[in-house]
């Protein structure tokens, strides 16, 4: 390839699976699309706010290591993600690569007769990370990429001082989480099963101080 510098090598391991061709007769990169668009912010764990809006717009060759999800290629662009629909609740996107298995789950779940009411899924922020030293963190969080969904956060909501579930535990977003109200998600009910089936964990079984029971993704955080 024209340039074969190690930064070069690696962001194309990354990208040729979906995002290029590499054209080995020519050195030269085609790219299934010619712009990277998002809206971001950072989160300021000072003040506890979204601070620093902004709009990127840039060529697609240009996408740097951090916009770009090193296990699952997806990427924090637009162009990148597709829109899902499902009776009964409001359009929201996922990574291209995960969208139709996706949709598919979801919809088979409504038809068995779960309650979807909403789903949260691509939405770019730097919320993890190390904060840098005016506070903002440094990370794209999973919804970035598009490989994250929350389910239905009005009754599974995120609590933090939660090693265990109970008493202790600190609602911090979304609903309270009561297990047998309809919409709720359970360790042995069908959402977390079906989605367990596709290679995405739990947020209510993560290790650590915090439990997500909306949230999905491939790492559970």
């Amino acid at each position: 390839m024209g340039d074969t510098s190690p930064n070069k090598r690696i962001r194309c391991s990354f990208y040729k699976r979906s995002l290029f061709i590499c054209l080995l007769s020519t050195g030269q990169a085609v790219f299934s699309n010619e712009t990277c668009s998002y809206t971001t912010y950072k989160w300021n764990v000072e003040i506890r706010q979204a601070v620093q809006h902004a709009r990127v717009s840039k060529p697609y060759a240009e996408i740097i290591d951090k916009e770009v999800d090193p296990d699952t290629g997806c990427t924090v662009c637009e162009e990148d993600q597709i829109e899902i629909k499902l009776a009964g609740v409001a359009p929201f996107k996922i990574c291209k690569q995960f969208a139709e298995p996706l949709r598919k789950t979801l919809s088979e779940l409504q038809t068995n007769g779960f309650p979807i009411e909403e789903v949260i899924g691509y939405r770019v922020g730097m919320t993890r990370g190390e904060a840098d030293a005016e506070g903002n963190r440094t990370q794209f969080s999973n919804h970035s990429f598009g490989i994250a969904l929350d389910i239905n956060p009005t009754k599974n909501g995120l609590y933090e001082n939660c090693i265990h579930f109970g008493p202790q535990c600190r609602l911090r977003k979304g609903g309270h989480w009561l297990p047998d109200q309809p919409g709720s998600l359970q360790a042995d009910g069908p959402v977390v099963l079906a989605l367990k089936a596709l290679g995405f964990r739990w947020g209510g079984e993560i290790a650590g101080r915090q439990k997500d029971f909306m949230h999905f993704s491939p790492s559970g955080y």
